[in-house]
């Protein structure tokens, strides 16, 4: 077969993708922790959700548990995934007198802290997120059972039911909708005036602009593939905002091997993302598939640059 028979693709690549600098922090801690501290290092929930980093850690040692009891004590480290954690699994692992790193990305530990000052101030929290996300458990966890609210849409604003309506605030999860949280927020303010909020919303750097990026090429897009896991929020939004801005279909991969060629056919112009944890390596390879089967031309549409970068932990910084 010549390259006569292959139709022409267009791809249009979207940046800023992948990585975001709380993502590139957190797998450095694993890799530093194994190299200064050796394996087994215990890692509580996914790094990150992905799951072609998360078996790459595994091959160099690295033990991804759900729980602190599925940790032996063995004075190996153990690092608290991106996502953040509830108060409680610090202390357990105090009592426990474990060894733990926190990989917490900065901008979730600063909701954190956001939620912290508002209940000390006597105010209840709201909190704009998806239920049952790792990141979600971990901000509501910061306060005492009850103290948070959580609201998915509209319609959870207009249930609500608050002790206090002078006495409130929201804070929201740093991978949501930018579209879909300004209309929440938006619902907030109409239906309780003397909400407190962020001085910008919560939802963070990567987030906002991965989802710029998406929404510049999606009208001139036949398809969009995003590259990401299925249990990464802000992923699973990347898809949302290429449907909602005129993109006639989208869908999440999560590498090359899932690729659907029937769904690919007719598809002139491809626009091709991917989430926060998505390594760069997994566009590349699907890139490279897609140019088996046709004749590929790839343009960058770029929104900005970042050049956002996250310390990692003192203790760590030695070993280098």
């Amino acid at each position: 077969m010549g390259n006569t028979s292959k139709d022409n693709m267009k791809i249009l690549l979207a940046n800023p993708r992948g990585f975001c600098a709380g993502v590139d922090r957190a797998i450095q801690i694993v890799e530093r922790s194994l190299e200064k501290y050796g394996a087994p290092v215990y890692v509580r929930h996914e790094i990150v959700h992905n799951k072609y980093v998360v078996e790459s850690l595994k091959t160099k040692g690295a033990i991804f548990v759900e729980t602190l009891d599925q940790i032996p004590n063995d004075g190996q480290p153990v690092i608290f995934s991106a996502h953040g954690v509830p108060k409680r699994v610090p202390k357990e692992a105090k009592r426990r007198e474990m060894f733990f790193i926190d990989a917490t990305c900065p901008l979730v530990s600063k909701v954190h802290k956001e939620a912290e000052r508002h209940h000390a101030a006597g105010r209840q929290v709201v909190l704009i997120g998806h239920a049952g996300h790792p990141e979600v458990e971990g901000t509501m966890g910061q306060l005492p059972d009850g103290a948070v609210l959580l609201v998915e849409t509209i319609a959870d604003v207009e249930a609500l039911n608050v002790e206090d309506e002078s006495n409130l605030a929201f804070c929201t999860q740093t991978t949501l909708s930018v579209d879909d949280t300004a209309d929440i927020v938006a619902a907030l303010n109409a239906r309780f005036d003397d909400i407190k909020g962020p001085h910008r919303e919560d939802i963070c750097y990567a987030t906002t602009n991965r989802q710029a990026a998406a929404k510049a090429i999606a009208e001139t897009c036949d398809a969009l593939i995003v590259i990401g896991a299925p249990n990464s929020s802000n992923s699973n939004r990347l898809v949302e905002v290429g449907a909602n801005y005129g993109c006639p279909k989208a869908m999440l991969v999560q590498r090359a091997s899932d690729l659907d060629w029937a769904w690919l056919e007719g598809v002139k112009t491809l626009g091709l993302t991917a989430g926060a944890s998505a390594p760069e390596v997994l566009v590349e390879e699907v890139i490279d598939a897609i140019s088996e089967k046709y004749n590929v031309n790839v343009e960058t549409t770029s929104v900005t640059e970042e050049n956002v970068v996250f310390n990692i932990p003192k203790i760590l910084r030695e070993a280098s």
